[in-house]
Order: C-alpha cells, then structure tokens, then sequence
C-alpha cells in the first residue's frame, strides 16, 4: 500500500515539525525535560500530537487518526530524532500504535487507538527480558502476568501498557496483553540510562489480571521489523545533525590563523561523514518503503536497516566528538547526548550482530 499523502504535503509535515522543535526543542528545553516528571517533555508532545498530529500519522481515519503511512510517521520520528526531543514518538506512537495495528483486532484497535492518535494516551511496550529482546520477560497464565519487562521506553510516563508474554509451558509463544499502568501490582522503577535523552523503566507485574488481544502468531517478529525501520530514520536524523553541528564548530573556531573548516583532511573527514549519513537515509528509506507496501523483502530491509545505521551513527557522532576536540567530551556541548544516543539506540530491540544473524537466516 503506499502512501495516500503528496509530496508537498510531506515536505509541509516535515517543515512544521522543523520549527515547532527549532522554537521548543532547543538545548536548553531538552536538558531541562531529562530532568522532568517521567523525563520527557509532556507539553511538547500535547503540542505536536495537538498542532501537527503526530500520533496519529500511521493511524487510519476509522479510529480518529490521519490517515497517512509509516512512511509520514518515520519523517517525524527522523526530525524529531534530529532535535533528540525527550517525547515518546518512538514508544507510543511507533510501537504502541504499531503493536495494536500489527495485531488486527477490531476490538482492542477501537478501544486503544483514538486515544494513542490524539496523544492523551501514552502507550508503552513491555518485551525484553533481562537478556534482551530475544525472549520475553513476563509470562502470562489465564490471563494473570508475572515477571518483569526491562528497558521499556518511557515506562514511567505510560498510561497503557501493552505486553508482549511467553508462558510457563512454551516461553516461545508470545501472546499480546494490555493493561492500565495503574493496576495495581504493576510496579514501575526507572532505570539509570547512559543517553539521558530517553527514559528506560523497568515494569513488574505481580500476578496481576490482563486483556488479552488476539493476535497472529508471528506479532513479536512484525514489531520488531517496524522497530528497526523506524529506528534506523530516527539514527538517520541525528547522525544529519551531528554532522550540521560539526561544521557550523569548525567554521566557527580558528587555528593558525584559518578557520577549521577550511584545512582539507578536516574537509574530507567532513565529507566521509556526509557521505555516511545519506548510504544511511537510502537503506533506511527503503526499509521504510518496503514495510509501507507491506513487501516480502521488509523484515531483511528492516534488519540491514539497524545494522547498519547503527554502525554508521556510531562513527558519525564518533568522528563529531574528535572534531569538536576537546569540548565535544564535555557536558556542556550537545555533540556528546548524540554519541550517547548513537550508542543507546544501537542496543535497541536486539544488537547489529543480531540484526545480521537474521539476514543470514533470511
């Protein structure tokens, strides 16, 4: 399926998200949200989910969404990727909005996505295990949960949680739950994280009783297809501006009587990572594409996608912090919350090695 949207009114999208961060998201909004309630930047959200709609890109009009594509979604998730916003783009309107798409109920998508696509629901994703991704960290017995979630982004800001569940007989076959954050038995701790951008928690669940969706049996693997695409856009939007940011440092700061900029092995350093962030938009935007027309080929797109986006983000912001010398290791300079956020998002839903052991199995 493709996209019902034009391109002017995808360029239009992406302009509106540009400057509604430019004037919200600066540095200070940002440092200053990674120390608010549930680190992140609740009246951003309500502005982007209110003014822009957000939320609500991948939803379809039946359940008050826009009416777009993940297509639409993953330029969002790219800019705001870029302005590394504290908002939960990628545990609610991604994973959450995706998990209950991926599951096809009309029940459970007329219960929970009208309010994921106006932004006054935020919906979080329980799956890892302690290990990982690999296998799930709750099991679910008629219909009661137990165990413990690690690594759920923004946890501690959900309103809904949906949960991904093994069971006791085969923890291989992962059946989907929701339930209120506010259950009670349902324990939420956050966790100390190395990219202060984005919120990771910890969610317990106590034997406590749940809905189950019904849901096809390949979901876990659906999600994470759509997790690795949309992750590599937003990698895609922070490794851009890594690089914007390394050449305005260089054009600003002077050494023997020249600007940074204008010395060549700078010159082709500069121009090496150029080169990398546009191989990065090219496979990311064809794993987009792919899980848009709902393809074959998407899972494997989506896999080389994480691979190797996350290597090249990586590098990128690796060689920003070099060429920033010694400011770009300091806490006062921004380079240093994208190679963190470069190193976080690389462990995201399961590693490169990961990601390629599963092209290999394709």
């Amino acid at each position: 399926m493709t996209s019902p949207i034009g391109a002017e009114d995808r360029a239009a999208l992406t302009d509106s998200i540009r400057d509604l961060l430019r004037k919200r998201s600066d540095p200070a909004a940002v440092r200053a949200a990674m120390a608010a309630d549930g680190r992140v930047d609740r009246s951003l959200w309500t502005t982007l989910c209110t003014e822009i709609g957000v939320a609500a890109l991948a939803v379809d009009e039946d359940h008050d969404g826009a009416g777009a594509s993940w297509g639409e979604a993953a330029l969002a998730v790219e800019e705001i990727g870029a302005a590394l916003a504290p908002v939960p783009v990628l545990s609610s309107a991604v994973l959450a909005v995706g998990t209950v798409l991926a599951a096809d109920d009309p029940d459970s998508a007329a219960r929970l996505l009208p309010g994921l696509a106006s932004g006054e629901t935020i919906g979080a994703l329980c799956w890892a295990g302690p290990q990982g991704w690999a296998d799930p960290g709750v099991t679910a017995n008629a219909g009661m949960l137990s165990g413990t979630a690690d690594y759920v982004l923004d946890g501690e800001s959900a309103d809904v949680f949906l949960v991904l569940a093994g069971t006791d007989d085969d923890p291989a076959a992962i059946t989907l739950h929701e339930i209120p954050a506010s259950t009670p038995g349902v324990t939420v701790t956050a966790l100390p994280v190395l990219d202060p951008t984005r919120a990771l928690a910890r969610v317990t669940f106590d034997d406590v009783p749940a809905t189950t969706i019904a849901s096809p049996p390949d979901l876990a693997e659906r999600v994470r297809t759509l997790a690795w695409t949309m992750l590599s856009a937003e990698q895609v939007g922070g490794a851009a501006r890594a690089v914007a940011l390394t050449v305005e440092y260089t054009q600003s700061r002077s050494q023997f009587g020249r600007t940074l900029a204008s010395f060549q092995a700078l010159k082709h350093r500069m121009a090496d990572m150029y080169v990398s962030v546009e191989a990065m938009r090219s496979l990311s935007g064809a794993a987009v594409a792919a899980l848009v027309e709902g393809r074959d080929d998407a899972a494997e797109l989506a896999a080389a996608a994480h691979a190797y986006c996350s290597e090249e983000y990586l590098r990128v912001t690796g060689e920003a912090i070099q060429l920033h010398g010694g400011i770009g290791i300091t806490w006062e300079h921004d380079i240093g919350l994208f190679f963190k956020r470069a190193n976080a998002d690389a462990q995201l839903f399961g590693r490169p090695h990961e990601a390629l052991a599963e092209i290999s199995l394709q």
